[in-house]
């Protein structure tokens, strides 16, 4: 896997941070310098740690398993969406809705009756329901699209929580902290890092900074999914072969059963014939 570009990450604009009097003590280790009030964030650092999260981000792919972006501010809507659905991995861009991880049994029985609203538009129950009730229904299916998004393909818990903004965002992370869901996290220098598992210092208001970012991960993703096929598919390819030696050593043994009962009837007519001789 490629190490991150340090000019890349420079021209994002990555290494901005906020003003110094927002600043959070705990984030001292990943600020280079302060410049005209703003504290400048040491990339050296910030290569590192996206190095080290894309890393794990890729053996959670090539291990099956999900990973749950939360990107709820205005700037990181649209490029979570856009580039995470390419990865199919689950995301939330609207609301976090309170216990959507600790109460998942409760989400999931959403996700089913959103299933069955839509159940309901292809087997011609709409057509025999009012105008009222018909509006009344898809207005509820709105609503759950909105807050649930691409969660509804989410049958589990996800292996890991990719969080833009971890101040915005702390219910999220609160939640998976309960339930110890790693969580990977862009952190600008007004956060806490000591909350999050893959800390990733970085600007995280900036769009390109962020485009970037959730990029090198979603790349990382993609990476671990290919080596999960190519492991199938070799698996698909050896399996036939050791089939077939199954079957041979099965067909062999069918044939050496014979022989020996023949044998012992043989044995058996012979001690027969010496005994009549007697």
């Amino acid at each position: 896997m490629p190490r991150t570009n340090f000019q890349e990450l420079l021209d994002a604009g990555v290494h901005f941070g906020h003003l110094k009097r927002k600043w959070n003590p705990n984030m001292a280790p990943y600020i280079f310098m302060e410049k005209n009030g703003i504290h400048i964030i040491d990339l050296h650092k910030t290569a590192v740690k996206i190095d080290e999260a894309a890393e794990a981000m890729k053996r959670i792919a090539r291990s099956g398993r999900k990973v749950l972006f939360v990107a709820t501010k205005k700037q990181a809507k649209e490029i979570v969406a856009e580039r995470v659905q390419q990865t199919g991995m689950p995301f939330v861009t609207e609301r976090w809705s309170g216990g959507m991880l600790t109460n998942f049994p409760t989400v999931r029985k959403a996700v089913k009756k959103m299933n069955s609203i839509d159940k309901m538009s292809t087997d011609g129950t709409f057509d025999h329901m009012s105008k009222r009730e018909r509006l009344q229904v898809s207005r509820q299916r709105a609503k759950l699209e909105k807050l649930l998004g691409s969660i509804k393909d989410l049958t589990r818990l996800p292996a890991a929580l990719f969080v833009i903004d971890v101040c915005k965002e702390h219910i999220a992370v609160n939640e998976a902290r309960k339930l110890n869901i790693p969580v990977f996290g862009m952190v600008d220098t007004n956060s806490d890092p000591e909350m999050i598992d893959f800390v990733i210092p970085a600007n995280d208001d900036a769009s390109k900074s962020i485009y970037l970012i959730t990029d090198i991960m979603c790349k990382a993703i993609e990476e671990g999914l290919n080596e999960r096929k190519s492991e199938k598919e070799k698996e698909a390819s050896a399996k036939p072969k050791s089939e077939e030696v199954i079957e041979e050593s099965t067909s062999r043994r069918r044939e050496r059963k014979p022989i020996r009962r023949r044998e012992a009837n043989v044995e058996e007519a012979g001690q027969g014939n010496e005994l009549d001789s007697e």
